[in-house]
């Protein structure tokens, strides 16, 4: 066994099993999927470490529990397609791509976005696709979705991004007030989207996610 796999089970034993994660297709995954691929050359030794993982400028991979917990509760199904903002190297839309039929991945940042196709194309994950293009826009040509993942932190969600989602579908994200984080999930109903709590976690702001500030002299 490689040490980069022998990091992966120990990521899955130490941070995710641990955080109530039981769901087979998510371990299994998570135990296959190799983080280190989809991470900056020079922080491949910090691939596995239990925090978010800084991808470029106000822009990380979320920490392995955090997306577990997410995709735990969103209960990604084989038949349904994902909407993934944010998708970074590709990480989160690799790890989809086992639990859904399609995943359709949005990364603002074109370098990012060029790389995370390339990546995704050369470890043969073939049912994702990669949009570049501004995140809060999502891709409304392939809408509706099933599930909605955000890969980051945000302070409101544009109602043209809800609208991508079909009716019954869900929606996770972590909400920021400050330093402090809740990762929430909305399931949609009869046009309007209901909000829960499920578990505390924090990631920086992504643009076009931030709130509208009030002008103050």
């Amino acid at each position: 066994m490689s040490e980069f796999a022998t990091r992966r089970e120990m990521m899955v034993d130490t941070q995710v099993r641990p955080s109530d994660v039981t769901k087979f297709p998510i371990i299994d995954a998570m135990l296959a999927v190799p983080r280190e691929v989809y991470v900056p050359e020079d922080r491949r030794e910090t691939a596995y470490i239990g925090e978010n993982l800084p991808l470029a400028p106000g822009r990380v991979l979320l920490e392995p529990r955090t997306l577990a917990k997410l995709l735990d509760v969103l209960d990604v199904q084989p038949g349904e397609m994902v909407l993934d903002l944010g998708c970074g190297l590709g990480y989160s839309a690799a790890v989809l791509a086992r639990l859904a039929e399609t995943v359709v991945a949005v990364e603002a940042d074109a370098t990012l976005a060029a790389e995370a196709g390339r990546l995704l194309s050369e470890e043969g994950v073939d049912n994702a696709i990669v949009v570049a293009g501004p995140l809060q826009d999502g891709a409304a040509r392939h809408a509706p979705y099933d599930v909605i993942t955000v890969e980051g932190g945000v302070e409101e969600l544009p109602a043209t991004l809800l609208a991508q989602l079909k009716d019954g579908g869900r929606i996770g994200a972590i909400f920021m007030d400050g330093a402090i984080g809740t990762a929430r999930i909305g399931v949609k109903s009869e046009g309007r989207v209901s909000w829960r709590p499920v578990f505390n976690a924090a990631a920086p702001v992504l643009d076009g996610f931030a709130r509208a500030r009030g002008f103050v002299l």
